[in-house]
This record gives C-alpha cells, structure tokens and sequence, in this order.
C-alpha cells in the first residue's frame, strides 16, 4: 500500500522514500529512470538531480483525516481499513445525491479538491469494493511503469476506499473506478482479481501459486476444511466477507465536537486569489463536519499565519458572517472568494486556518415540486450576503421598522446583518409611501388647499397619529394621501396642535 501525500500541482522530480526505498515518485523523476522500489543509493547514481523526500507519517495521518472529514458529507458511516483506506455506507445516500454514478462524481469532485487523486470501488460490499479500488489501482500503477517515458502522469500515493463507494489513491490524476450494485456482478469481477490483493492470502502467496492458485475464485474452489487448518489467518472470513456471504462489522469514526483545521502553504503567498486553493480545501472539510454534526454555520473565520521566528508576524483574520446559518459549499465558496478578492495582505501567508466559530442546528429543507416562498426568501437571502461579502458588511442597509406610530421614528435603517438578527415588530398603519423625506416640507395653503406644485386633492384620510407624550416629541397629526395635477400621490400631514392649520409634505408615493 502506497503512502499517503497531496499531488503535485507542478510535475517535479521528487521521489517519496521509507527508509532507503522508493515509495512514490513524480512523473518527472519516473521519466529519469526513477521506479517505485529502488533504492535511494540507485536514485542517485541515475538521477542526481531527483530530490528525496522522507515518507512524513504526521502529514499522511493529517491528510487522511482531511478526506474522512470532508467524505462526512456524503454519509456518517465512514470507517477506516487501514492507515490508507476508507470504507463509506452510502446505501442511505443514494438517492439523494441522485444515483451511484453521480454520487461517484461527487465523492471524486471532493477529493480531487483537497488535492488528491482517487481510484474508486463500488459494491454491495464493503470489502468487495474495496478489493476491487485496490486492484484498479495496482492496474494504474503497473501501466504507469511501463509508460513512464512516452507520457506523463503525476504521481499521487493516497489511497482512499469506500462501502458502496470504496476510494483508493493511487499514481494518477484521473479517476478509476469500477462499479456496479449488484451482487451477481460483483462475485463475476471478485472471481477474476489476484488473490494478492486480499493481505490474508497474499501472506500465503508462496504456497497457493505452488498448488496452481492464482485469482481469488482459485482459492475458493479449494476445500474449506483443509483451507482453513493451513492458512489460520482469517482468509475464509475475509472471503465470505467480501462475497457476501458473512456479516461486516465496523466502528465507525466520529466527527470532532468542534472544527479547527490548518493546512501548511508550499511556499510564501503575497496575493489572495493564490490562497483560494488552500480555502476550499478547508471549506470542503468544514462542510463535511457540519453535515456530520447537523450544523449549520453563521460566522467562520481563517486565520492568515505570516512568517515565524525573528521577523514574526501576528496572525491576519478574516471573519465572514452570514445573515442566515448555511452549510452548502457553493454558497460557502462563493462568499469567500469575494471576500479573499478585497483582503490586501500585510505579509506573505505561510498557512492557512479556519474555524468554525457560531454554530446552529441544521434541519435539512424538505424537497418540493414547485417554487414556494420559502425557496424565493432564502434566494434573497443568498444575495444578501453576496452582496455583503462584495461590498462590506456596512455598505448594505436594510429597512428595519420599530415599534412607533411617528414614521420619522418608526422608518429606521440598519445594516443586513442588525436587521436579520433583529426582529421587528409588525405596526398596523395605513397605506404609507416608501419615500420618506428626512425633514418634512412645509406646503403653502391656496383657495384652502394645500399646494405643491398644483393644487392638492385629497384621495384618502385622516390618519391620526397622537404618540410621543413620553419622550417629549409630542406628535397631534393627521395624515391624508393627496394628488396633485399631473397625476402624482403625496403623503400629507395636517398638525393639530397649532392655531392655525398648517400643512406639511412627509412622503412620495412611486
């Protein structure tokens, strides 16, 4: 089983090695001769120019864990085969991701952006598919060998498999996969693999290829009994395992109670839209947290780590809030790319963190035929916070009435995110134009109508207001909907409480 490491998004000659050994490699240090098993002694007689790298055990258990976390979006049942290999119970899944085959594009599309490759297995069975993952990825890594220095290919080692959808990393960029959920299909394909790719009788190699054994049906044609007194390692079991014909039994991993995730840059980064990479890799996580968990995010932030040592430099912040708690990825990567596209960077940025810091439960929308208003209302919710992620969150101002009968009182304005957190009281009040003038405007009174331009009709009214007697803006209105010549509608107030009636212009109708 190969070791766990990104890809490469540059061919590079570099060469992963365990101990002396080559275990992974570049495509362009396999184009120098380079091959998977040599020694570093014999890399550097061929290929001086090749850089060594040793096998870093804590960044594949990091990286291993980033793809269990990000593969919880598509299922809770996750559990790990070896230090390599993931096994998914997608059973549930199926028809809300729309099908086997788009649920396999999906788990693919997830992967490969968190910068590894894949080679995929599908089938009723968890070991069964994750024989069959491993044998497509032994078939890639041998082809590869062999065509190393008529083409390239870049070289990744993480593997991946999956129940129902079993991943396996291996050297290759594109995405191998075979599926299939039916059983009858499935034992046809496990009868033709090499028994090598089941450990419990790779173990035994030896002695079965010198009985005339070579693929697992082999092993199954010969006597149970005699089998397993010879072999005592399991290999019945795991057999009638991946045929069906015994119980799975996993413990399945378990999404932490809280999210924090890092990752470390290649290189100094000077200029946002290069961090973009590195975000979605944290966001993909996250989202596969927060369905796990069924939360729903409101406020995250990443954390820009500068330079260490002498010349440290504070860690930047970059908070983005949301008016309403969401957890799908697009919305998620819509909103940071806008953000990331005005943040100006103080320094070069050698890594990157997010935290996911307000949280809400999640319940998840029920599917429906038609549009309803709830689906148009969280459309104009997502603009919103588009609108807040491009422009700032003080640049959008949205009407948020209070509780007063005064309209100058009761016409306030807050910001989107204040007035979603914000709920306002509902005032029953007449018809009242959007337009409100800042101050009003005093009329002059004509042949006993008020005028503005012609003389005023008035269409509607009175609409009295007397409020304000406990803050010492005593208000004795009465409030009428006029219309003037041309066809225009103002909103008008007569004051009550002088000697005389004097008119006043509070509002335009569209």
């Amino acid at each position: 089983m190969q070791a766990l490491y990104p890809r490469w998004s540059e061919p590079l000659p570099i060469a992963i090695t365990d101990g002396a050994q080559v275990i992974a490699l570049s495509s362009m240090a396999a184009a120098q001769g380079v091959r998977i098993g040599m020694r570093a002694v014999s890399v550097h007689s061929i290929a001086p120019q090749v850089l060594l790298q040793p096998r870093d055990l804590l960044r594949e258990q990091q990286s291993f864990e980033a793809v269990t976390l990000a593969l919880m979006h598509y299922t809770p049942e996750i559990a790990a085969i070896d230090h390599q290999s993931l096994v998914m119970d997608v059973s549930a899944s199926l028809s809300l991701f729309g099908g086997h085959r788009r649920l396999s594009r999906r788990v693919h599309h997830t992967v490969q952006t968190l910068g590894f490759s894949m080679a995929l297995g599908m089938a009723p069975t968890a070991q069964g598919a994750w024989l069959i993952a491993r044998h497509r990825g032994r078939q890639q890594q041998v082809h590869h060998r062999t065509q190393y220095q008529v083409s390239k290919h870049q070289t990744s080692t993480h593997q991946n498999s999956t129940n129902q959808t079993s991943t396996h990393q291996t050297s290759t960029h594109r995405l191998l996969q075979r599926r299939t959920i039916k059983l009858d299909t499935m034992c046809r394909w496990l009868d033709g693999l090499s028994f090598t790719c089941l450990p419990e009788a790779a173990i035994h190699q030896e002695w079965l290829q010198g009985i005339g054994c070579s693929t697992l049906s082999d092993v199954r044609r010969l006597p149970r009994s005699g089998l397993k007194r010879r072999t005592r390692t399991g290999l019945l079991e795991a057999l009638d395992r991946a045929y069906g014909e015994a119980p799975e039994l996993f413990d399945w991993l378990e999404a932490p109670a809280s999210f924090q995730a890092s990752i470390e840059l290649p290189y100094r980064i000077d200029q946002t839209p290069m961090l973009l990479f590195a975000a979605q890799r944290l966001l993909a996580q996250m989202v596969g947290w927060l369905v796990a968990r069924q939360q729903a995010v409101r406020c995250f932030i990443f954390w820009l780590v500068h330079e260490k040592g002498r010349a440290s430099v504070a860690p930047s912040t970059l908070e983005v809030t949301l008016s309403e708690p969401n957890c799908e990825e697009s919305h998620l990567v819509r909103l940071v790319k806008e953000r990331f596209g005005q943040l100006q960077l103080t320094a070069p940025v050698i890594a990157l963190r997010l935290e996911a810091s307000q949280l809400s439960a999640w319940i998840a929308p029920s599917g429906q035929l038609f549009a309803s208003p709830a689906s148009h209302a969280q459309d104009d919710q997502r603009l919103l916070e588009l609108l807040m992620a491009r422009l700032g969150a003080d640049a959008l101002r949205l009407p948020a009435p209070c509780a007063d009968y005064r309209p100058e009182h009761a016409n306030q304005w807050q910001t989107a995110h204040q007035a979603s957190a914000i709920e306002h009281a509902e005032i029953p009040t007449a018809a009242r134009p959007f337009w409100l003038l800042e101050q009003p405007l005093p009329l002059m009174v004509r042949q006993h109508r008020p005028f503005y331009g012609s003389s005023l009709r008035l269409l509607s009214g009175p609409e009295r207001i007397e409020a304000g007697w406990w803050d010492g803006a005593l208000a004795l209105r009465d409030y009428f909907v006029a219309q003037g010549e041309e066809g225009a509608c103002y909103w008008i107030y007569r004051e009550r409480d002088a000697a005389t009636a004097r008119w006043f212009l509070h509002g335009l109708f569209a």
